[in-house]
């Protein structure tokens, strides 16, 4: 076993604090990664304040990872000591039902096992990135081709990242697509990116004008304030798509009014409470769906990372040490980040 250094939530109430965890050491099919960077996901904080009711104690959050392979098992093939690579929000999964076999282990059957907080459907608890180092199948570890430079950027990737562009692929958004991103926050600036790397026309939905300039930076062609009817009007009928990926209730139905015919919106944002239920009419009058999507499986977070890669596309973050991450908390709340924290694992 490896004793390893870590932050940790010992109750909902609890601030995080130093805490030292017990990593396997590797098997056969493993690597071991001593983690770099870690980003700070908004799930990190709903799990180590238990607000989904399922957390697992002590719990040591962060599924955004970034590190360098120092350790690899005797059957490993993919991966050599030095390598640049990342952890994503999964490390197994049952390996034989459909999902798993499509290389879409996010929808498992039997559960992924999250990278912390144990496996969907409960078992031993897990650990995540908020540590020194992390012990992973070969089968859940990715490469990183982006510039050595970026890889504090790339961290938010994998989960911002995977969660914006698994929809936009699965829902076919490109050139000649009008697509509506609502938010600018930790998923939305990076949906903004892939949504206009894609070639879409990309539409920013959002409450504050503070963001207007910001939006068009990002790649937004037009910026829309959601608050104010007059500009929402304007839109509807048009988007062929819609990315929402607002963390917190909302009235679902002024967005369902912009798709065209045949039209989707897709959730990813994932309220602690439901959001009001949406109206009937404004889906069957337009055939509208209104959807949701996970992540993506590992072939598919590859291919967003070599994208994103060949895109020049990070995050926007805010370096800190791990130390601050009670603060970065609360600041997350009050959405006093552009965009996504990041941590330092180097001050650990």
């Amino acid at each position: 076993m490896i004793k390893t250094k870590s932050y940790a939530a010992q109750s909902s109430t609890s601030a995080l604090a130093p805490f030292e965890i017990q990593r396997r050491s590797p098997g056969p099919d493993d690597v071991q990664i001593e983690i770099l960077f870690c980003g700070v996901c908004h799930s990190d904080l709903h799990t180590a304040r238990n607000e989904w009711k399922n957390t697992l104690y002590p719990s040591v959050p962060g599924h955004e990872i970034v590190g360098r392979i120092v350790a690899t098992g005797n059957k490993v093939q993919g991966f050599k000591l030095g390598d640049i690579v990342g952890v994503g929000c999964m490390v197994d999964s049952c390996g034989h039902c459909h999902p798993c076999h499509e290389g879409e282990e996010q929808y498992c059957e039997n559960g992924f096992t999250g990278t912390y907080n144990g496996p969907v459907f409960g078992g031993e608890n897990t650990f995540g990135g908020y540590s020194q180092t992390i012990v992973v199948k070969e089968s859940f570890v990715l490469h990183i081709k982006h510039d050595v430079k970026d890889l504090a950027s790339v961290a938010p990737l994998l989960c911002a990242g995977i969660t914006t562009y698994s929809p936009l692929r699965h829902w076919n958004v490109g050139p000649g697509k009008k697509v509506g991103i609502v938010g600018l926050g930790g998923l939305g600036h990076v949906g903004v990116k892939i949504a206009h790397a894609m070639g879409a026309h990309v539409v920013l939905f959002t409450t504050s004008t503070k963001k207007i300039e910001d939006g068009k930076r990002l790649g937004a062609d037009e910026v829309c304030i959601s608050t104010d009817p007059a500009q929402m009007a304007a839109h509807a009928n048009q988007l062929d798509f819609i990315l929402n990926t607002v963390a917190a209730p909302h009235n679902l139905d002024p967005f369902l009014q912009l798709l065209t015919l045949n039209g989707t919106m897709t959730l990813v944002g994932a309220p602690a409470e439901p959001h009001p239920a949406p109206g009937v009419f404004n889906l069957i009058f337009k055939r509208r769906q209104l959807a949701g999507s996970l992540i993506g499986g590992i072939r598919e977070t590859q291919e967003m990372l070599d994208f994103c890669a060949q895109h020049n596309i990070v995050s926007d973050i805010e370096i800190i040490p791990m130390s601050y991450i009670n603060t970065a908390y609360e600041r997350m709340l009050r959405s006093d980040v552009k965009y996504r924290f990041v941590i330092d694992m180097a001050d650990l």
